[in-house]
């Protein structure tokens, strides 16, 4: 049933330069910024005399913690996750962080991204002995860096050897021995920023995470980077990388918080350039332009701005509906798609209406839409799409579709508009969105829309989606 794209994980780490200073708190409210990157479990992990305390849960932030828990996880420095899976199904095994004690290392470890070559080293893993607790491939990092750990007893050592084994996305905040580290792959293809003040630094997935705690945004965590945190010191050490990035572009459209920095760009802005970049592409004779909320509508005002035709609330977003389980008929999707969204009939009735979506993944909820605006009483529907055709599955940490399910894939534009059900349908170009979003195109993933991935794709992988 699902038609939008799903992310996996946002992260966060802390570290208090005063001792006695508990960080759960900050921890708990970062986490509570980032939940928009997942919705299905949550947890934290902090550091206190040499024990790591750990609580973990399914569901949001404010259903698995509560003050009673925040007050007893102690500790000034720790980490934490919220979880949307990708990789391992949504079970409270697969909640992070993931915490290990052995005789010389204690670990806790959590992990935003995919690896595609992840089956492969749990195999190994499991051949040389170890067991494991979860399906995700999280978890095998984690147990990579043990086995590293174990051969040089060098923390740093051990995170490079394990990195050097992953192909795929990772960004990663780890607490090894009461250090915290701070970790993105060479690609940087998942974002991680740094933040600080006086009293605090912070890591997350996104800068929105600062802005609850009054911490500033420092910068982001340079791809290849391992940044180490040890009693108040930092320390950059630098994997090698590949003289290019590989940023996903889907962080931009729709993932992050039109409120944050991302790649050390701002999202806001990057999506006003897709709807002045939409209008240019696509100059459409209509008497309203309105938004699939809430993504889409920086790039709604922005070609409103620009092409002069007013904007309104012709959707209404049902805030307070969260996942929807699935469901067998497609009545009862359509039902599903009605209980988040309502239509404004007073905005749509008798109008030429252009509706901007930030993506179209199966487009079963574009068709379910652009019904219910034509039940309002729409005379013409148009829908723009702030991103290019999605015609290949993402292997990097966003759940979408097969390729075979993929609206796009072997379908004429024609043909899309029939299917949906407008009078016009146009995607933004692949150009267009790279002059959007202000990356040269060698330094962003676009696998999903053209086809050409930053990294190998294990055969098997392909073989799946046939």
């Amino acid at each position: 049933m699902q038609d939008s794209l799903q992310d996996k994980c946002g992260i966060v780490g802390v570290y208090s330069y005063e001792e006695s200073v508990d960080v759960a708190s900050w921890i708990y409210s970062g986490l509570y910024t980032l939940q928009h990157r997942g919705q299905e479990s949550a947890g934290i992990s902090v550091l206190k005399e040499g024990r790591i305390n750990t609580h973990v849960g399914m569901g949001l932030v404010s259903d698995v913690f509560d003050s009673d828990l925040i007050d007893i996880l102690n500790g000034n420095v720790g980490i934490g996750h919220v979880r949307y899976s990708t990789t391992g199904e949504s079970h409270v095994s697969n909640c992070q962080p993931f915490v290990e004690h052995e005789d010389d290392i204690i670990i806790a470890f959590a992990h935003n991204g995919d690896f595609v070559n992840s089956e492969i080293l749990r195999k190994e893993l499991i051949d040389s002995g170890y067991e494991f607790r979860s399906t995700t491939d999280s978890e095998v990092i984690c147990q990579l860096i043990i086995h590293e750990f174990n051969k040089c007893q060098d923390a740093v050592n051990a995170i490079e050897k394990t990195c050097e084994k992953l192909i795929g996305s990772y960004s990663l905040v780890i607490l090894i021995n009461g250090v915290l580290y701070a970790v993105r792959d060479p690609l940087g293809i998942k974002p991680l920023a740094l933040g600080r003040n006086e009293e605090f630094v912070v890591v997350a997935s996104e800068s929105v995470a600062f802005d609850s705690l009054d911490i500033e945004y420092d910068r982001t965590i340079r791809p290849g980077e391992i940044l180490e945190i040890n009693n108040g010191v930092e320390t950059s050490h630098q994997m090698k990388t590949l003289g290019h990035t590989a940023n996903c572009m889907f962080e931009y459209l729709y993932f992050a918080r039109p409120d944050s920095i991302i790649f050390d760009k701002s999202v806001y802005e990057v999506r006003l350039n897709i709807g002045k970049q939409l209008a240019k592409e696509y100059p459409i004779d209509a008497d309203v332009v309105i938004a699939v909320p809430d993504s889409s509508i920086p790039a709604t005002l922005a070609y409103a701005r620009a092409s002069g035709i007013p904007y309104a609330e012709g959707l209404i977003k049902n805030r307070y509906v969260g996942r929807t389980f699935i469901m067998p008929t497609q009545k009862d999707r359509d039902l599903a798609v009605k209980l988040k969204m309502n239509t404004v009939e007073s905005i749509l009735k008798d109008k030429r209406v252009i509706v901007i979506d930030d993506s179209v993944v199966r487009g079963t909820t574009s068709k379910t839409i652009i019904k219910m605006i034509r039940d309002a009483g729409a005379k013409e529907v148009h829908l723009l799409i702030g991103c290019p055709e999605i015609i290949s599955p993402c292997y990097y940490g966003i759940a979408m579709a097969t390729k075979e399910e993929l609206l796009a894939v072997d379908r004429t534009t024609e043909e899309i508009r029939d299917i949906i059900g407008v009078d016009s349908v146009g995607y933004i170009s692949i150009d267009g969105l790279v002059e959007a979003i202000g990356t040269p195109r060698k330094d962003l993933c676009l696998g999903c829309i053209t086809e050409e991935y930053p990294t190998i794709i294990p055969p098997e992988l392909y073989d799946d989606e046939d």
